[in-house]
């Protein structure tokens, strides 16, 4: 989580007002919205039983496909096209691949994902074109509050990924909530990207820094 996300979504919860927060995340108060809603929203919610069944049914079709992709590519990618929010014409994702729900998760044409992507897709992530994504890349746009009382009643909330065209997210590179990467640019292999980076650069370390442009 970026210091940037979690001091937002800390400073957003008024403390007087935490019970009516409670309320309305169990379904009580003025606000009828459903936790997945809010969470669609972009705003604090409580993970509950209807986002649960979506979490499991993303699991079922990811573990399926898994299973599955080794031996059938074809049948691989109709389990990616009922799983994902969007897969391009030519993107081949090499399994295991570990999400939330699936459907927060937009991938562009042409563009490969290695072994093990974790695309943790509470808000949406998308990815461009052309990109290339190392082994045990981790996309991850879930937050959660820094103050104590908060987190206890598992408020959680979530920032959009955006990964441009042509970006080769090197193998155990983490992307934090809220981050969007330029085109053509390259990350170092174990990076840790806590800021947005421009196009046409190389960012290494962690936390990730610009060392040169392409």
């Amino acid at each position: 989580m970026t210091a940037r996300a979690a001091t937002r979504l800390a400073e957003s919860i008024d403390f007087s007002t935490l019970t009516t927060m409670t309320d309305a995340a169990h379904g009580a108060g003025d606000d009828t919205r459903s936790n997945r809603e809010k969470m669609l929203a972009g705003e604090p919610y409580v993970f509950d039983a209807e986002l649960a069944e979506h979490n499991d049914r993303a699991a079922r079709l990811a573990a399926r496909f898994g299973e599955i992709a080794p031996h059938d590519a074809a049948a691989g990618r109709a389990i990616l096209e009922e799983l994902l929010g969007a897969i391009g014409e030519e993107t081949v994702i090499r399994g295991p691949l570990y999400v939330d729900y699936g459907s927060g998760l937009h991938i562009g044409a042409r563009s490969f994902a290695n072994f093990g992507l974790v695309a943790l897709d509470v808000a949406r992530i998308t990815i461009g074109d052309d990109v290339q994504i190392g082994p045990n890349v981790q996309l991850l746009t879930p937050t959660h509050p820094v103050a104590p009382e908060p987190r206890r009643q598992k408020f959680e909330s979530a920032e959009p990924i955006t990964i441009g065209d042509n970006v080769w997210l090197g193998g155990g590179a983490i992307v934090l909530a809220g981050v969007t990467i330029g085109d053509n640019t390259v990350v170092g292999a174990g990076a840790v990207v806590t800021k947005d980076l421009p196009a046409n650069v190389v960012a290494v370390g962690n936390p990730a820094k610009v060392v040169r442009e392409i």
